[in-house]
């Protein structure tokens, strides 16, 4: 599901949930979504004041292909993609003037490292980035906690809040 705001009609907190896509150009709008394993892609049109937001939760669709047709966000390799077609809607097709910002990959519920979610998350979307020529401007990413994020539209500031740490702003 991708969710698009325009600037006249949304004044409020935009809630994306793991495996949404949202992209807005209100700059009243706040990106707003949890994360642990799941990554966020973050991509900013400040010139435009607009920026959007995938919550990917796996790296490959390869393990549900069907799923992936329905909900492109899940999966980073098609998360990506589908971000940038939205993106380039709104930026004119601009990519190199896009900021990338890259958020989450945790450690969660996995002490030995068994499936490594995050990290392997976090690997696959920089992969898919550097294939369309794109770099990552900063990055909040592993660790063992959650984060809590929220994306200004208008300032491209990105908040990220974790259990027992200071807020950042990326």
């Amino acid at each position: 599901m991708v969710q698009a705001f325009d600037t006249k009609k949304s004044e409020q907190p935009v809630y994306i949930g793991v495996g949404e896509i949202a992209v807005s150009t209100n700059p009243l709008n706040v990106l707003v979504t949890s994360l642990g394993s799941c990554v966020a892609v973050i991509m900013l049109a400040p010139s435009i004041c607009g920026a959007g937001l995938a919550h990917i939760a796996l790296p490959s669709s390869r393990v549900n292909v069907e799923q992936s047709k329905g909900k492109p966000g899940y999966y980073a390799d098609t998360a990506i993609p589908r971000l940038l077609k939205e993106m380039d809607r709104l930026y004119g097709g601009k990519r190199s003037r896009l900021l990338v910002k890259l958020v989450g990959g945790a450690n969660i519920m996995d002490p030995n490292n068994t499936f490594d979610i995050g990290k392997r998350n976090a690997l696959a979307i920089k992969k898919i980035l550097w294939e369309n020529r794109l770099g990552v401007l900063v990055e909040d990413i592993g660790g063992e906690i959650s984060r809590n994020v929220r994306v200004n539209v208008r300032t491209g500031n990105v908040l990220v809040k974790s259990l027992g740490k200071e807020r950042v702003t990326l």
